[in-house]
């Protein structure tokens, strides 16, 4: 379990994911060595991951959510051909496993880029139903985290850290951002290297961009401050009590989508609200301690929003990928 140390320094984390063991020692109150012995714990026993993220918009691309369903002796070969992609994150094996739910991200104005990686995929897994629906906006995740990962801090601890106080809904890039990036091979190489490993120190990250230390630490300062990057947790859910885990898919008229979806993200129990395309064009994962929690959930919590028609529940039986792609096991970070 989970003490209050822990869940600080993952509060930490999510607002810095690059502040040295110096730092956060300074914001936790502690020593820098019982933060670097708590992280490498939490890297080992939770699967506690940093990792830098692309902001798609600012950096040329979109994103699809995909439904696709497969025979039952099939299914986990798509969702693994799937998570082998690097085009794709947040594979889930949904339903009664036969349903397989992922994130896929495209260039920018690629016709049906979806229908390209249904192409790509091996004739093999059987599929048999397919559903792609845009992300249209995102209204939490991505750069604004679970507030039941994110509770922990003062807000004068998120201020040390350079971080604003989480209100449980947010933009998807900082205010003011909005043009996009023109982005280097080099700056390539540099976010694949964060994705990995978003912690990973800065002689590292030069290695594999050519770059020398000095510029990659202007470049990297550079792509946070405009927005085109940023930093995200991956954490098991089970520890910060989320045990059950269940995609909704929701529909719901245009004229009252802004004002349910910033409501939904205001709750508890949901880490992730997005507006999609398609017959339901809201989309939401929740996570709750167990079943009868899940129950009032939906009984109480969205049943007393009346501006959803319809709502359809998909528990996630297995996450398969999150957002970086899968790393081989390595040594412990040890940015002090």
């Amino acid at each position: 379990m989970l003490d209050e140390l822990d869940r600080a320094l993952i509060h930490a984390l999510h607002i810095d994911g690059r502040a040295s063991f110096a730092q956060l020692a300074a914001v936790l109150a502690v020593s820098p060595q019982t933060v670097s012995r708590r992280y490498d714990r939490l890297r080992e026993q939770a699967a506690l991951r940093v990792v830098g993220l692309p902001d798609p918009q600012l950096t040329g691309h979109e994103q699809w959510l995909l439904r696709l369903t497969a025979a039952p002796e099939t299914a986990l070969d798509l969702a693994h051909a799937l998570v082998r992609r690097p085009d794709t994150s947040w594979v889930y094996l949904t339903g009664g496993g036969t349903e397989i739910v992922a994130v896929l991200e495209t260039p920018l104005g690629t016709a049906h880029g979806h229908s390209l990686l249904l192409r790509e995929l091996p004739p093999s897994v059987g599929l048999t139903a397919v559903s792609a629906h845009h992300l249209l906006h995102t209204y939490l995740g991505w750069r604004t985290p679970w507030r039941m990962s994110a509770n922990t801090l003062t807000p004068r601890q998120q201020r040390m850290l350079g971080g604003r106080t989480f209100t449980g809904y947010g933009e998807t890039r900082p205010p003011g951002h909005h043009r996009q990036v023109q982005l280097s091979p080099a700056d390539h190489a540099l976010m694949d290297a964060l994705r990995r490993d978003g912690r990973a120190a800065v002689a590292e990250l030069a290695a594999g961009t050519g770059w020398s230390p000095a510029t990659v630490s202007r470049r990297l300062d550079h792509l946070r401050a405009c927005g085109a990057i940023f930093f995200d947790i991956e954490i098991d859910p089970v520890l910060l009590g989320g045990s059950v885990k269940v995609l909704l898919w929701m529909a719901v008229a245009p004229a009252h989508l802004d004002e349910v979806a910033e409501s939904l993200s205001r709750h508890d129990e949901l880490a992730f609200v997005a507006h999609t395309t398609g017959p339901t064009n809201l989309v939401a994962h929740a996570l709750c301690p167990d079943s009868a929690a899940l129950y009032h959930y939906l009984t109480h919590g969205l049943g007393a929003v009346k501006a959803i028609s319809t709502l359809e529940t998909a528990p996630v039986l297995r996450t398969l990928k999150a957002v970086g792609p899968i790393a081989p096991p390595g040594p412990s970070d040890r940015r002090g």
